[in-house]
């Protein structure tokens, strides 16, 4: 039985980059196949500091060679390359010129109140004296431009660079400048990449001391985008209490220390609600849980925001609880996140 190139690579599909939803084949590792008499060989190429990627790629793509119809051997050489310094998975990242440090907000799963959490972090950060950008990237959600109560649209410089929209001291860019309210972005994987880079890339930043980035939740195409376009700093974990939440926090931080980002920290959000009535404490989603996965992750845990009435009107009025009430309980906490990142990324 006759085996083509076309089945090898529609087998290679079924193997995922370690930590990521998408295949080695669609990434462009795969650089060479050979077939002869029942015997495949084929080569990859990689760019990676952590052993265990190759070695898990290896086992992955030979079991899924082996089980070809009339293969009778599976051989998989991979070529590794050492990353840059301090580029992430090292395939291209780099620093932005001007930006000294990069910081990624992520989650595993949706609905943990993650772009609230990277709205008013980035604020305080602001009110600290630093000079701060936001950037959005969940581009088929975005919600930033809501947050923070603009419908301004972006400029171009003679350069064709993106001017970012300004607001509360901060330099904004997000999808939701370049949509209507009612209109979707409707993009397949490549343009979304693209999207993503030119938001990272192509944006006239300026000088700043931190670029907020508010990742999409899962661990798929636009993290990898991310980790390979530009050098993060670190990354911070936005979870919830309960265990189903906890799970997939583990998959986020677990994506990050593959591609050698730093997690510098774990935030657990609606972790407790206080009722205005009576002041009484309700641990709606459980208790304990973001300390508990701080300690089996190594991170610590850098707060813990409450389900809070006014953070959720703030944030739709389009106007970041800790800009809005600065002496509000949440704002403290946004506060003491701020102080403990710019003491852990002076």
């Amino acid at each position: 039985m006759s085996i083509s190139e076309e089945q090898v690579k529609n087998a290679l599909k079924s193997v995922k980059y370690p930590g990521f939803t998408r295949d080695i084949v669609s990434f462009g590792l795969v650089k060479s196949v050979q077939i002869e008499n029942g015997e495949v060989k084929v080569q990859i190429a990689l760019a990676t500091s952590d052993p265990n990627v190759p070695a898990t790629i290896k086992t992955d793509a030979e079991q899924a060679l082996g089980a070809i119809d009339g293969v009778q051997r599976a051989k998989v050489l991979i070529d590794i390359h050492a990353p840059p310094a301090g580029a992430g998975t090292g395939m291209a990242a780099t620093r932005i010129p001007g930006i000294r440090h990069v910081i990624a907000v992520a989650s595993g799963k949706g609905g943990v109140g993650k772009s609230t959490i990277a709205a008013n972090l980035a604020v305080a950060l602001e009110q600290t004296g630093a000079r701060v950008g936001l950037c959005d990237c969940d581009i088929y959600g975005p919600s930033i431009s809501l947050m923070f109560g603009t419908r301004e649209r972006p400029m171009a410089t003679e350069e064709n660079k993106i001017v970012p929209i300004e607001q509360y001291g901060l330099r904004l860019m997000s999808m939701g400048f370049l949509l209507d309210d009612t209109s979707p972005a409707i993009l397949r994987g490549p343009m979304v990449t693209r999207y993503t880079q030119q938001f990272l890339r192509q944006v006239e930043w300026g000088e700043l001391d931190y670029l907020v980035l508010d990742l999409p939740p899962g661990t798929g195409d636009i993290q990898l985008t991310i980790v390979q376009t530009v050098a993060l700093s670190g990354a911070l974990i936005v979870t919830t209490p309960q265990e189903v939440a906890l799970i997939d926090a583990r998959k986020a931080a677990t994506m990050f220390e593959k591609v050698n980002v730093p997690v510098l920290g774990l935030i657990e959000n609606m972790s407790y609600f206080v009722s205005p009535s009576d002041g009484k404490h309700y641990d709606i989603f459980g208790s304990g849980g973001g300390e508990r996965e701080a300690k089996r992750l190594r991170v610590p845990l850098l707060g813990q925001i409450p389900i809070d009435i006014a953070t959720r009107e703030s944030g739709d009025r389009g106007n970041p609880i800790v800009s809005e009430d600065r002496k509000s309980p949440v704002t403290a906490e946004f506060k003491k996140i701020a102080q403990n990142l710019r003491s852990a990324l002076p």
